[in-house]
């Protein structure tokens, strides 16, 4: 038979978690047809020895909202094997949206997720209010497939307005809400988001939070009536609330019939606990028949900082969060004050990040220098401060200043400090991969390289995985999680959604600066290695040695039925 594409002599993981084996993989109309011993020829054969086909992977925790209005590729996703995204996450997609509150929702996304404002803007030309609108204005561009989430906290802003944000929703709004979430759903949402813990741009619960456990309930009987999945964030930092709020969720889960994932779960060095008491509840609520399932990061947080805007590293500093909120002159004028430094030095001996994680800003290094402070890059901030005699907020705040406040620092490796603790989370079937941010954070870290690091950390390295098992938690796992459809394994039917990888090489890359963001800004990203290429509904998206291509095959992906 004539084929579009045949993949021949690759190690074929086919998402399942099973043996792999050798054999080819063919395609035709951007579906695989044939998996196995392969006859016939091809428009297209490409020969995969010593390589990986897998199930494209994908990733269930991404902000890429905005950015797919300008970028349809949602860069560097596919680079490091991803070829479906869920954004919408956190309570917060970009519809339902009427006009008036789009500098809202604007100012609200910007604070929580962390993105340059004069991007986010630029980027956007809002054409759409319903979500519907949304999803057909981003559909033509797409070379990825996207799987959206609706916010909560959107669709109470849709039905409530203003009053979303003050106060509890009536009966007859509850109800608006459910039919709200049902026109959402049947226009191409893969479930909610929700959250219990995110703040907006003027420091006031999101109005998911205003929601009163009725509301939350209704809203899950819709997602019940679609199969579809609630996403949430927790209170990550802490066991006993976390669990409180897992017990919500297997309620919800099983009283609906829904799954339910939150994310993320943190390992953190202020409560090396955490992790094992929330599993422990996890097991006991799937034993009576709940489906919760927490996405965990597979990589160390590698922060970056500047005194430009606010950023969540201050989050816990007032002084130093004031200061970053300041016009540029009066910054500047405040940063040279003795008595406010003295407030600002004060400050930074005593941190902790909102997250739980202690970290020490002695360890940061100069990671974006400005013009002047060149000959300072990769310098920690105590070399600095020792050098020139002076505290480590000083030295911070000083070479700042010589570049009109344009230095950008780094702190690397937070969190997981143990790596073979977290090997042994990653390995139960219970945990799921996600939580990575992707679109999200962009000059205060890099999002991406949690694929890759999963195969050289815990597969090559702790060995508490096995390729087969690391593919399955990328693809199969998460599919069946969020109801995608025909995706997550290579299977005669499903989409042609494949990535092809060196099981020796594949990792996270090098972390870059790039201004490829609208209105010349510039954000951190990972680049990959290992990933050889990537096809999108039977396409190439993207190789090693090409880059990406003119592909445009991606979709808004179905639920399954």
């Amino acid at each position: 038979m004539s084929l579009d594409l045949i993949i021949r002599n690759a190690r074929v993981c086919d998402g399942s978690g099973g043996p792999s084996f050798t054999g080819d993989v063919g395609v035709r109309g951007g579906r695989i047809v044939a998996v196995g011993e392969v006859s016939g020829d091809a428009a297209e054969v490409v020969d995969a020895k010593g390589l990986v086909v897998a199930p494209g992977f994908i990733d269930p925790h991404t902000h890429y909202d905005a950015q797919l209005v300008w970028d349809g590729l949602a860069q560097p996703s596919l680079e490091h094997g991803i070829t479906t995204i869920v954004p919408g996450n956190c309570s917060l997609s970009l519809a339902p949206l009427r006009a008036e509150h789009r500098e809202l929702l604007g100012a609200t996304f910007r604070k929580i997720e962390e993105m340059p404002k004069n991007a986010f803007d630029a980027g956007l030309t809002w054409k759409w209010e319903t979500f519907g609108e949304y999803v057909d204005a981003i559909r033509g561009g797409l070379g990825i497939n996207v799987a959206p989430a609706v916010g909560h906290s959107l669709i109470r802003l849709w039905v409530m307005g203003d009053d979303a944000r003050e106060r509890a929703a009536t009966d007859d709004e509850i109800a608006a809400m459910q039919e709200a979430l049902r026109e959402c759903l049947r226009a191409g949402a893969i479930g909610m988001s929700g959250s219990w813990v995110d703040i907006d741009h003027e420091n006031r619960p999101v109005p998911a939070r205003l929601a009163e456990p009725k509301e939350l309930d209704a809203l899950c009987a819709v997602l019940g009536e679609f199969g579809a999945i609630l996403q949430i964030v927790p209170e990550f930092w802490d066991a006993d609330l976390l669990c409180a709020r897992i017990d919500i969720l297997a309620d919800l889960s099983r009283k609906h019939g829904i799954s339910t994932t939150f994310s993320p779960l943190f390992d953190s060095n202020a409560a090396p606990e955490l992790c094992g008491i929330a599993l422990e509840r996890i097991k006991l609520q799937t034993a009576h028949g709940a489906r919760v399932v927490p996405q965990m990061q597979t990589r160390p947080i590698d922060l970056s900082f500047d005194l430009t805007a606010p950023m969540s590293t201050f989050a816990t500093l007032p002084s130093w969060w004031a200061t970053t909120l300041m016009p540029h002159d009066q910054k500047l004028a405040a940063l040279r004050d003795p008595e406010h430094r003295a407030k600002l030095k004060a400050e930074i001996e005593h941190f902790m990040m909102p997250i739980g994680l202690q970290i020490d800003f002695a360890d940061a290094f100069v990671k974006r220098p400005g013009p002047n402070s060149k000959h300072l890059e990769g310098r920690t901030i105590r070399d600095i401060a020792a050098e020139r005699g002076c505290h480590i907020a000083e030295a911070i705040i000083d070479v700042a200043l010589e570049d009109d406040l344009q230095t950008s620092y780094g702190l690397e490796a937070l969190g997981h400090n143990d790596t073979a603790k977290i090997a042994n989370f990653l390995a139960e079937p219970l945990i799921g991969i996600g939580a990575g941010d992707g679109g999200a954070h962009v000059t205060n870290f890099s999002t991406y390289g949690d694929t890759g690091y999963l195969f050289s950390q815990y597969v090559r390295g702790h060995k508490t995985l096995s390729v087969e098992q690391a593919v399955h938690k990328l693809t199969w796992d998460i599919a069946n999680l969020w109801g995608i459809k025909d995706r997550g394994l290579l299977k005669p039917g499903y989409a042609a959604d494949l990535v092809i990888f060196d099981p020796a090489a594949i990792d996270r890359g090098p972390e870059i600066s790039v201004d490829d963001l609208p209105a010349d800004g510039f954000r951190y990203i990972r680049r990959a290695a290992g990933i050889e290429q990537v096809f999108v509904n039977g396409r190439r998206a993207y190789s090693r040695d090409g880059g990406y291509t003119e592909a445009r095959t991606g979709a808004i992906v179905p639920m399954a039925a």
